[in-house]
């Protein structure tokens, strides 16, 4: 794991969450890991088919690193890992929930599930 700080310092607040939740897959696997531990191959069903196994792990380490996702692998062949939020990671759940109801109440003609579904 890569635990190397930051090499420098935010002009603003709204610039360290974008550089950490940025990027289209990040908020999409944080929100489903909304309501629980989730195997690896449970968020790539529910994120599936825009996400590949490659980019999700690529994501899935980032989020870790920056300490809003656990990673729990067990001993086990075939090997099981889970992943789970953070109290961090939790703590942007207010905010995705919002972003979420913005998406559905202005473009809900081209969105398939709401936010609570």
């Amino acid at each position: 794991m890569d635990t190397a700080p930051r090499r420098y310092k935010y002009s603003w607040g709204i610039e360290a969450t974008i550089d950490v939740i940025g990027g289209k897959w990040k908020p999409l696997i944080i929100y489903q890991l909304k309501e629980g531990t989730l195997r690896f191959s449970q968020i790539v069903n529910s994120v599936q088919p825009r996400i590949t196994q490659r980019m999700l792990t690529k994501e899935l380490r980032e989020l870790e690193n920056d300490g809003l996702v656990t990673r729990k692998v067990y001993p086990q062949v075939p090997p099981k890992v889970e992943y789970s939020l953070t109290e961090k990671g939790r703590s942007l759940m207010p905010i995705l929930d919002q972003l979420c109801d913005w998406g559905y109440e202005h473009m809900k003609d081209d969105i398939e599930y709401q936010c609570d579904e």
